[in-house]
C-alpha cells in the first residue's frame, strides 16, 4: 500500500502552529494538541441568486433559453404587445443583440448553446410550427415541426439535437414528443399528461418535463422523465407554470418561479429521484426564460402584474461554491485613517494618511509583518494613488485641514521624488493605475467647499483634465486601471451614495449600484470584477461586482471607514482606517478563499 511520502514526495511534517501556505491535499503533525491535522475550503452549503445585466428589451414568454450561465442566448418573447424578433447574448455581465431570427413570435421553445441553437414553435399569434437554427451569426430556416403548437417547451446540446416537447395553444394542451436530427423532425413517445406552459431540461435523450397545465391555471404538479425512448413520471414538484428551468440531464435540473395570480419566487432542485426548496429567487415572475445547470444558471425577463414584463437577469450559483473570508493580517507600527496603499495581499506599501498629526510614514507590507521605508516628501492624508511597491505614484490630498494640494510624489523603489502638479487640488480623491498611466476622479475642493466630478489622466510626466464623473462627490471607492477603472459610494452632495461608474477611457457610464450607500470606502479589482469594503459608519460590509451589479459576501473582522486597499478582488487587503469609537487601527486584513483545519480521526 502507498504511503504519504510516495503520493506527496514528502514525510509528514511537525509543526508548533498552523503552517504558511498550506498545499491542497498537505497533512501535517500539530505538535501543540498533539494531533493530525489537514486544510479544507470551505464551501457554500446552500445556492444563491444574485443580480445580473438587464436585457436590451424588457420581455416575455421566451420559451426557455440557449447556452450557459455565462453565454447565453435570451430569444424572441413578447412585450405584450408586440411579439418580438430580437435575440440577446448574455456575456455572463451584460447583454448585447445580435442577429434578429426571421419569424417573430412568443411561447416558443429553444435549446442548445450561444454558437449552436435551434428555436421552434410558438405563437405569432396562432400556434406555428417554425424552426430555425442558429449558426453563431444567422438564422436559419429549416424543416417545420410536424405539429404547430404553442407554449412547449424543448431540451437538447445543440442546433442538431433536440426534443420539443408537449405545447398548445390557450386552454388546449397536447402530448406530442418530437425529435430533431439536424435535418427534420421525428414524432416519438407522447407525455404520459399533456401540458403546455411547462419547464424543460436536459438533451434529447435524457429530459425532464416539470409541471405546466393541462387545462387551466394554477397548473399541474406532475414532473415526467425522458429517457431516448418514454417517458416516465416521477416525483411531484411544486404545481405551477411559466417556469423557468435548466439542467444537464434527467437526473439534475433546477426549476423556478412561475405562477399565475400570484407569482412566485420559489426555486426547486431535483437529484434524479426528489424535489427540495432552495433558496428563492430576488424578483418574482412567471413565463421566464432560463438556461445552465443546476450549479450555474440564469433567469431573465418574464412578468409580474400589473407591472408587466421585466427585463432584469439573475444569476445561480448551487451549493459547494467557495467561501471567500477576511482573515488578520499583520499590524501597522502606525496605526492612521485617510490613508492610501499600492500592490498585492502581500506585497504592498501603506502610505501617509492622518495620525494625528498629518503624516509622511510609509510602511511595507510582505504579507506576514509591516516595516518602515522611506517617507514621502510631505506629510499629507486624503490622497490616492497608483502602483506597486517598486514603482507608485500618490496625488491630491491635503496637507493641513481644508487646504487640498495639487503637489504628486513618485517612489521608484527607494526613494520619493516629486513630480508634475494635478491640474486641481483634490481631497478625498479617488485614483487607480500604474505610476505611469494613472487616474484622478472625484474628490472636495476647497475653499468652495465643493464636491467635484473632475477626472485627469496621468501619462508619466504630466496630468490632463479628461470625461468627468457623472456624478460629483468625494471620498468614493475606487478599481481598475487607467482606460478601464470603476469608481463607486462616495459622499455628495449631501449624503452616502450607492452609484457606481464604469471608465472606458473616455467616458463614465453609470452601472449597478451597491447594495449599501457609503463613503470612505477601499476597492480593489478590475471593472469586470472588483471588492468594495468599510465605508461609513465603519461598516464591515464586503460587496463583490461581477461587471453588472454588486452581491453582499463575508464581512470585515473589523468594521472601517478612511482605510486603504490594495490587491485584487480575490485577494485583497484592508489596512489602518479608523473604527466607530472612533479610533485609529494599525489591524490589516486579508480577503481570501476561506479554509477550515480540520483533525485527522486515527481512532
Amino acid at each position: 500500500m502507498a504511503d504519504y511520502k510516495s503520493i506527496k514526495g514528502t514525510t509528514i511534517q511537525n509543526f508548533t502552529a498552523d503552517p504558511d501556505n498550506i498545499i491542497e491535499g498537505q497533512v501535517w503533525y500539530d505538535e501543540t494538541a498533539a494531533t493530525l491535522q489537514y486544510e479544507i475550503p470551505n464551501l457554500t452549503s446552500a445556492g444563491a441568486w444574485r443580480t445580473g445585466g438587464n436585457m436590451n428589451t424588457a420581455r416575455r414568454s421566451f420559451g426557455g433559453g440557449a447556452g450557459t450561465a455565462t453565454a447565453a442566448l435570451a430569444i424572441c418573447g413578447t412585450g405584450d404587445p408586440p411579439n418580438y424578433a430580437n435575440v440577446e447574448s448574455y456575456n455572463g455581465a451584460s447583454w448585447t443583440e445580435i442577429a434578429d431570427v426571421n419569424s417573430a413570435n412568443a411561447g416558443l421553445a429553444s435549446t442548445g448553446t450561444q454558437s449552436s441553437a435551434i428555436k421552434f414553435g410558438g405563437e405569432s399569434p396562432s400556434a406555428t410550427a417554425l424552426a430555425e437554427t442558429w449558426n453563431g451569426s444567422s438564422w436559419t430556416e429549416v424543416a417545420d415541426l410536424n405539429t404547430a403548437r404553442g407554449a412547449l417547451c424543448g431540451a437538447g446540446a445543440d442546433n442538431t439535437s433536440a426534443l420539443s416537447i408537449g405545447g398548445g395553444l390557450n386552454t388546449a394542451t397536447d402530448a406530442y414528443t418530437e425529435t430533431w436530427n439536424g435535418s427534420s423532425w421525428t414524432e416519438v413517445a407522447d407525455l404520459n399528461t399533456g401540458r403546455g406552459l411547462a419547464g424543460g431540461a436536459g438533451t434529447q435523450t435524457s429530459a425532464l418535463c416539470v409541471v405546466g397545465y393541462t387545462s387551466s391555471p394554477p397548473g399541474v404538479a406532475n414532473v415526467e422523465s425522458w429517457n431516448g425512448s418514454s417517458w416516465t413520471e416521477v416525483a411531484d414538484a411544486t404545481a405551477n407554470i411559466g417556469i423557468g428551468a435548466a439542467g444537464a440531464d434527467n437526473t439534475s435540473v433546477i426549476k423556478f418561479n412561475g405562477g399565475v395570480s400570484p407569482q412566485t419566487n420559489v426555486t426547486e432542485l431535483w437529484n434524479g429521484s426528489s424535489w427540495s426548496n432552495t433558496t428563492s429567487s430576488n424578483v418574482t415572475g412567471y413565463l421566464v426564460g432560463g438556461t445552465g445547470t443546476t450549479t450555474n444558471a440564469i433567469k431573465f425577463g418574464g412578468s409580474t402584474p400589473p407591472d408587466g414584463v421585466k427585463a432584469n437577469t439573475e444569476e445561480w450559483v448551487g451549493a459547494g461554491a467557495a467561501v471567500n473570508a477576511w482573515a488578520t493580517g499583520g499590524n501597522m507600527n502606525t496605526a492612521r485613517n485617510s490613508t492610501t496603499a499600492v500592490g498585492t495581499q502581500n506585497a504592498s506599501l501603506c502610505i501617509a494618511g492622518f495620525t494625528p498629526p498629518y503624516t509622511a510614514i510609509v510602511e511595507q507590507y510582505d504579507g506576514t509583518s509591516w516595516t518602515e521605508i522611506a517617507d514621502v516628501n510631505t506629510a499629507k492624508a486624503t490622497i490616492a494613488s497608483a502602483g506597486t511597491t517598486s514603482a507608485a505614484i500618490i496625488f491630491g490630498g491635503n496637507t493641513s485641514p481644508g487646504t487640498p494640494t495639487t503637489q504628486n510624489e513618485l517612489w521608484n523603489g527607494s526613494s520619493w521624488t516629486e513630480v508634475g502638479d494635478l491640474n486641481t487640488g483634490r481631497r478625498y480623491i479617488g485614483g487607480t493605475g500604474i505610476s505611469t498611466a494613472a487616474l484622478g476622479f472625484g474628490g472636495y475642493i476647497d475653499p468652495s467647499s465643493s464636491n467635484s466630478a473632475l477626472n485627469e489622466s496621468w501619462n508619466g510626466s504630466a496630468w490632463t483634465e479628461v470625461g468627468d464623473l457623472n456624478a460629483a462627490r468625494h471620498d468614493v471607492g475606487n478599481a481598475g486601471v487607467q482606460t478601464a477603472a470603476l469608481a463607486f459610494g462616495g459622499y455628495g452632495p449631501s449624503a452616502p451614495r450607492d452609484i457606481t461608474e464604469s471608465w472606458n477611457g473616455s467616458a463614465w457610464t453609470e452601472t449597478g449600484d451597491l447594495g449599501t450607500a457609503r463613503y470612505g470606502i477601499a476597492g480593489d479589482g478590475t471593472v469586470s470584477h472588483a471588492l468594495a469594503f468599510g465605508g461609513t459608519g465603519s461598516a464591515a460590509i464586503t460587496e463583490d461586482f461581477n461587471g453588472a451589479s454588486w452581491s453582499e459576501v463575508a464581512d470585515l473582522n473589523t468594521g472601517r471607514r478612511y482605510h486603504a486597499g490594495a490587491g485584487s478582488a480575490t485577494s485583497a487587503l484592508a489596512v489602518g482606517g479608523n473604527t466607530a469609537a472612533p479610533a485609529m487601527i494599525a489591524n490589516s486584513e486579508e480577503w481570501s478563499s476561506g479554509k477550515t483545519i480540520k483533525t485527522v480521526d486515527i481512532d
